[in-house]
């Protein structure tokens, strides 16, 4: 295929791009209205909450004071969500991210589809059927979010000089302030390095130092304002506070620590399908020997250098988290469809057959999967009727599909795609929030509270851990005692209401608390917690 793409098929592809990602996006945000919030979302929904209470600022806020591990962007979208509601939910909380697959999704699709529609389409899919990016896409992500924009820079230097795109370096530049005031510093080196990678491999040697030198001095100066920014909002001991968890925590291991293969290896399972597939494609492209890429080959190689500078860059740090490797995925997924594109190649047909089969036995699969689930989760599972019978007709769907030509490959990447997002938004969401399930305790205290107020020591919870979980339900400027050991409890004087796990209560030996009845006992994150009432002496009064 040349160079240049006719005007007409510009324009379709434009249109059917932004059409797949509006379905996409309807996806995403499927079944999301007032959900409850569990796990990491808990934190950046407290951001939110406490912006709607006393305005926007640079940094988010727990309790009162800045956070130093963020700066407010993400936060700011979600407060502007939530401002016509006045209180944040689920779906604006999660919108922001939702959005930015659907840019990913879309991005992807104009990457490939003027080579094929098909390797278009069915890049897609492999992104869609990738497990890291449909968990982070139904939550809060900044790294979602950088992996849009890593894409999107990469893909205005891709489309100007294969697609006679007109050239946009202005906007690649407002693409690495976006990403950096998004994620941080990370946020602008990730997407400098995917284009980087592009200018290296194509040996233009003058784009690749201006632009990278550009960047850095651009680095360097959003440094510079983040600092400024940071002892604005809350002196020196911030500034420094921001230092250690942006920049020194995550490079000497710190925030957490793994190996220097991690990313290497756990992707295999983080990132299935399109991690593994790209992996044997690559392989398959090694083996057949030196030949001359054509564009589409051209591409997979682009792709395959932005992933691998990536997966290499992030493995310098000490902190390493499988989400930090989403801006990968994109790239994964274009690559793990490519035996759709090229036609000839034993290896090439052998990998069509697997990801073929892969996709028409998945709905059996996964039915397969929750029934062995269901023996050990069959109280919170509930009845999974309507799920098994989703996954049936899906199944016979992608039977037939397989036996019609016109319909293959795309009929089962398609069953395959709404078969693991159906079983996800049904199955696995509604388990993850009744197994982990703050809100029913987290209310329920708060009532008693409300009846009789006084000062809220939560012990043993963690500031920002459970804690966390904690305010999220409480939702209100009250900023609670914190204590840890049994013997922070001894300065407590009544009255006073304590949260606890039971564990921490079974142990306590000061008899002020170990003789209190518990006023209210729960599951609080998969533990059992309680709530006592030190109450003051009658005599005294």
């Amino acid at each position: 295929m040349n160079k240049a793409q006719p005007p007409l098929l510009n324009a379709t592809l434009r249109r059917q791009s932004l059409g797949l990602g509006l379905l996409a996006l309807l996806l995403f945000i499927a079944g999301n209205w007032h959900q409850e919030i569990i796990g990491f979302d808990s934190r950046f929904v407290v951001f939110a909450q406490e912006m709607l209470r006393h305005g926007p600022s640079f940094f988010p806020t727990t309790y009162g004071q800045p956070y130093a591990d963020y700066l407010a962007t993400s936060t700011v979208l979600t407060w502007l969500l939530s401002l016509p509601l006045g209180k944040v939910i689920s779906l604006t909380a999660w919108l922001p991210t939702a959005v930015a697959s659907a840019i990913i999704v879309t991005l992807v699709y104009r990457l490939t589809a003027p080579y094929s529609q098909r390797w278009g389409l069915l890049s897609v899919a492999m992104l869609l059927l990738s497990s890291t990016f449909i968990s982070e896409t139904r939550s809060v992500s900044l790294d979602q979010m950088l992996a849009a924009v890593a894409l999107a820079v990469f893909y205005l230097g891709y489309a100007h000089e294969h697609f006679d795109a007109r050239k946009r370096l202005h906007w690649l530049y407002v693409l690495l302030i976006i990403g950096f005031a998004i994620r941080g510093p990370i946020g602008l080196v990730i997407p400098t390095g995917a284009l980087c990678s592009f200018y290296l491999l194509n040996r233009q040697w003058r784009q690749l130092f201006s632009f990278g030198l550009l960047a850095l001095a651009l680095l360097v100066a959003c440094i510079g304002l983040l600092l400024l920014l940071a002892k604005l909002s809350g002196g020196e001991a911030f500034m420094q506070d921001v230092i250690r968890m942006q920049f020194l925590g995550r490079m000497d291991g710190t925030e957490g620590s793994s190996g220097t293969l991690y990313y290497f290896t756990s992707s295999v399972g983080n990132y299935a399908l399109a991690y593994p597939v790209a992996l044997l494609v690559l392989l398959a492209i090694a083996a057949g020997g030196r030949r001359s890429p054509d564009p589409a080959l051209q591409l997979v190689l682009y792709c395959a250098a932005a992933a691998l500078l990536v997966m290499v860059g992030l493995s310098v740090p000490q902190a390493k988290k499988a989400r930090y490797l989403l801006p990968m995925v994109p790239m994964a997924a274009i690559i793990a469809a490519y035996p759709f594109q090229v036609a000839q190649g034993r290896l090439f047909a052998w990998l069509r057959g697997l990801m073929l089969g892969i996709w028409v036995l998945l709905p059996a699969l996964l039915a397969i999967g929750l029934l062995v689930v269901r023996r050990r989760y069959a109280e919170p599972l509930g009845s999974l009727g309507l799920i098994f019978t989703l996954l049936g007709v899906l199944q016979v769907l992608a039977l037939l599909a397989l036996f019609k030509s016109r319909l293959r490959p795309l009929g089962p990447a398609l069953t395959a795609v709404l078969a693991i997002w159906a079983t996800y938004i049904l199955v696995v969401e509604p388990l993850e929030r009744n197994l982990y399930d703050t809100r029913t305790f987290s209310l329920a205290a708060k009532a008693l509270i409300q009846q009789d107020p006084a000062p809220v020591i939560l012990h043993g919870l963690g500031k920002d851990a459970k804690a966390i979980k904690f305010m999220v339900n409480y939702d209100c400027d009250r900023v609670p005692l914190f204590t840890q050991q049994a013997s922070d409890l001894n300065p407590i004087q009544a009255p006073a209401w304590l949260v606890m796990s039971a564990e921490d209560f079974k142990g306590l030996q000061d008899p002020r608390f170990s003789a209190l009845t518990p006023v209210l006992s729960g599951e609080f994150d998969k533990n059992p917690y309680v709530l006592l009432h030190l109450a003051k002496p009658h005599n005294l009064e």
